[in-house]
């Protein structure tokens, strides 16, 4: 009786375990992959523009010149002693380094990503351009044109840091930021503390930063209401709402006081 019974156990068991019932492995089911979001396209024929500039009113700061005294190697790369760059009034009373971007309105969804890199080069012991603008993971060609060895080193919030030395004219690092990050990105140099310099990583391509006469253009937007930010590292940040209508060029003015 007792094989029989033992039998009798070790048959139920079987078939349940051959199909006779659904086991827990069987009943979890994979998820499905999330869909990827669609590139954006813009049409042009109905595509408007914003284009402004950023003026400065109030006492103006005297620029101040930059301490090389403790690598006199880069000091003999100026004629005249270099100027820090945190805050330059152009003749024409606006602001240059104003790094300006579409915060909010935009189409949901993914936009081209160039693969033209944007340059950024260490000349006569100054990070040069001072502010840059770039896209998410488009590649950033960094360089070292001085005879002195340099320390690339980005502080980012959101993206991973990290601290490379380049050899003089050495060989060029490219680097891409995989996530959106503004304010602007600070890179130094741990060798010269007065380098600095400013890189703003948006997800699409319109953005800009102002130059010489203090304006700036964001061209081929879709029809829509924005909110355009304007960012300076010593004044800090503005907000202005534009509304674009098809085939509409928009103005779009900043003012910073100090």
């Amino acid at each position: 009786m007792k094989f029989v019974f033992c039998f009798v156990v070790l048959a139920t068991g079987l078939f349940t375990g051959c199909g006779g019932g659904s086991s827990t492995a069987e009943k979890q089911e994979t998820p499905a992959a999330a869909p990827s979001a669609a590139t954006v396209k813009v049409d042009p024929a109905t595509a408007g523009s914003i284009t402004g500039k950023v003026a400065f009113s109030g006492t103006k700061p005297k620029p101040q010149p930059l301490s090389m005294d403790a690598t006199p190697a880069c000091a003999r790369m100026h004629e005249k002693p270099a100027l820090s760059e945190d805050v330059v009034l152009n003749d024409n009373g606006t602001l240059r380094n104003v790094f300006i971007y579409v915060k909010a309105g935009l189409p949901e969804g993914d936009w081209s990503v160039p693969t033209t890199p944007v340059k950024l080069d260490q000349v006569g012991c100054v990070y040069t351009p001072h502010v840059l603008g770039v896209m998410v993971n488009q590649p950033i060609e960094i360089s070292n044109s001085d005879s002195t060895n340099h320390n690339i080193h980005p502080l980012p919030k959101l993206n991973r840091e990290w601290n490379e030395s380049q050899p003089p004219k050495g060989d060029v690092k490219v680097k891409t930021f995989p996530k959106a990050e503004v304010p602007p990105i600070l890179f130094k140099c741990n060798v010269h503390p007065w380098m600095r310099a400013w890189v703003g990583v948006v997800k699409h391509p319109y953005f800009a930063v102002t130059g010489d006469d203090g304006s700036f253009s964001l061209k081929a937007l879709p029809p829509g209401e924005y909110t355009l930010e304007a960012w300076h590292e010593r004044y800090g940040t503005q907000e202005i709402k534009v509304k674009v209508e098809p085939k509409q060029s928009q103005s779009a003015d900043f003012t910073f006081k100090s």
